[in-house]
């Protein structure tokens, strides 16, 4: 078989159909005929589908070339490309208006192709727009609806359509020069990241494409998925002009000071400090560090490892009582800093109960503050759980804990023991009800958090599956001593 083959060029296809839907299968044949099934059988007729097969090396190709003889088929079979680089292809094999992604193992309601690209028809400044959708098991069976927000009211755009059938002009993808190929996966996160630049977004508040999550999906890998995202990220801030300049502050009490206090207690093979200081050192975004601390114990650790990115204030002990707010440090901390000439645009507050919360999280937490113009951004984790409050009669559920889920009632837990401020919520103490918060998603081993005698045993197991380079040296904070 060549590099890209192309069935099915001397038939007659419709001109000029208005919608463009492609098919990307690898190794899917059990779901593949589903998927032509629900296209064909569209309520909208004015479309041509092409399949585009990315190396597979089941039976795809026999239930593929059985369709071929409909007209409104091609289909393209290649060596494996991965998922943008077939993107690409697609977009420019398109002769469609609008075009839309179809994984072969999803399918679609019959009422998709007309109800998205009446929106687009009757919107000319949208560039794309996605439905709510069904979540199905391996085989098929609804196990949940997913409803997203009313994009009409929504101004913080952080929560991104999914990759698959999401409709998007093709005049659109291709002024924003289509997906980029530097990417394995995340394409739906990229796409949106650059529309939303340009383009005003829309959805469909109707469930109209299920979506299976079986052991094979890409959607199950999450150190791939966010570490991609952040990587998108990273790329996207670049582009801008300006960049913030951020001050870490490290705020803790100290053994001296607080006989609880676990910041000299080894954690491995270093102190549980280290971790932290070792995190904030090593981030790209942070123009310098601050150990705020009143306990001299402390003071005299940092000298011995000292850097020139970091700075030690004793922390006066008013500022340390348990009463006290933490924000009245990190101005402290801010003010303390600037008197020396420098001004920072933002603050980020680290606390060291989260070991493994690394530079990698703290670089993607400014530069979404970058990306999103955001006051205030925190790590969290969704919550899938079902959450219950107590109000007199017995336990009532917290949200819907049926299989209809909105993303307006989905919960997130803070997590990674980090808080990222504006300049102007440390200075004005707090944040106001109007505040625009975002968030980046921490994985599990970011998001654990020492608390427990448990969790510090287990918190040594799992050391190992720490990378070296995230993992505190002995050299890391060497260099000229720099106290304030």
């Amino acid at each position: 078989m060549g590099s890209i083959r192309i069935s099915n060029m001397n038939l007659k296809h419709i001109s000029n159909p208005l919608v463009t839907i492609y098919i990307t299968n690898f190794n899917y044949g059990r779901y593949i005929k589903k998927a032509i099934d629900s296209v064909l059988a569209q309520t909208l007729q004015d479309f041509e589908l092409l399949i585009i097969d990315d190396g597979s090396n089941d039976n795809s190709y026999t239930i593929i070339e059985s369709y071929l003889e409909n007209p409104k088929i091609k289909a393209i079979f290649q060596k494996n490309k991965g998922l943008n680089v077939t993107n690409n292809i697609a977009l420019r094999e398109a002769r469609g208006q609008y075009i839309m992604r179809l994984d072969a193992d999803d399918w679609l309601d019959p009422h998709a192709l007309e109800l998205l690209s009446n929106v687009l028809e009757r919107n000319s400044s949208v560039g794309l727009v996605f439905p709510d959708y069904y979540l199905v098991n391996e085989e098929g069976h609804v196990t949940e609806q997913v409803r997203r927000h009313d994009f009409v009211d929504v101004t913080l755009l952080d929560q991104p359509a999914h990759g698959a059938c999401t409709m998007i002009r093709c005049d659109c993808l291709r002024e924003i020069g289509g997906y980029d190929e530097r990417y394995s996966c995340q394409d739906g996160y990229y796409l949106w990241i650059r529309m939303i630049e340009d383009f005003e977004v829309r959805n469909v508040n109707l469930p109209l494409f299920f979506y299976r999550q079986h052991g094979d999906s890409l959607s199950k890998n999450e150190e791939r998925i966010l570490s991609t995202r952040s990587e998108i990220i990273r790329n996207m801030v670049q582009r801008k002009s300006s960049k913030l300049r951020v001050l870490a502050v490290v705020a803790v009490r100290g053994p001296s000071f607080d006989k609880s206090s676990k910041s000299l207690k080894l954690f491995g093979s270093k102190f549980l400090i280290d971790w932290t200081l070792h995190a904030a050192l090593t981030a790209r975004r942070i123009s310098k560090v601050v150990l705020s601390t009143p306990d001299h114990l402390i003071i005299s650790h940092v000298k011995q490892h000292s850097s020139d990115k970091l700075m030690t204030i004793e922390r006066p002990a008013v500022l340390a009582n348990s009463n006290t707010s933490l924000l009245d440090t990190l101005k402290h901390a801010l003010e303390y800093v600037e008197s020396f000439g420098q001004k920072y645009d933002a603050v980020l507050q680290l606390s060291i109960e989260s070991p493994f919360r690394n530079s990698h999280h703290i670089d993607t937490a400014i530069e979404t503050m970058e990306l999103f113009e955001t006051d205030v951004v925190i790590g969290v984790r969704p919550e899938t759980d079902n959450f219950y409050c107590h109000e007199g009669h017995g336990l009532l559920p917290f949200s819907d804990t049926n299989k209809l889920r909105f993303e307006r009632e989905e919960i997130y837990r803070e997590v990674g023991s980090m808080r990222l401020l504006s300049r102007e919520q440390v200075l004005n103490d707090g944040a106001p009800s109007s505040v625009k918060i975002g968030h980046i998603t921490v994985d599990q081993l970011g998001a654990f958090r020492l608390t427990t005698q448990l969790d510090w045993e287990l918190g040594e197991l799992l050391i190992n599956k720490v990378s070296v380079e995230q993992r505190p040296a002995h050299h890391i904070f060497t260099g000229k001593q720099n106290e304030l």
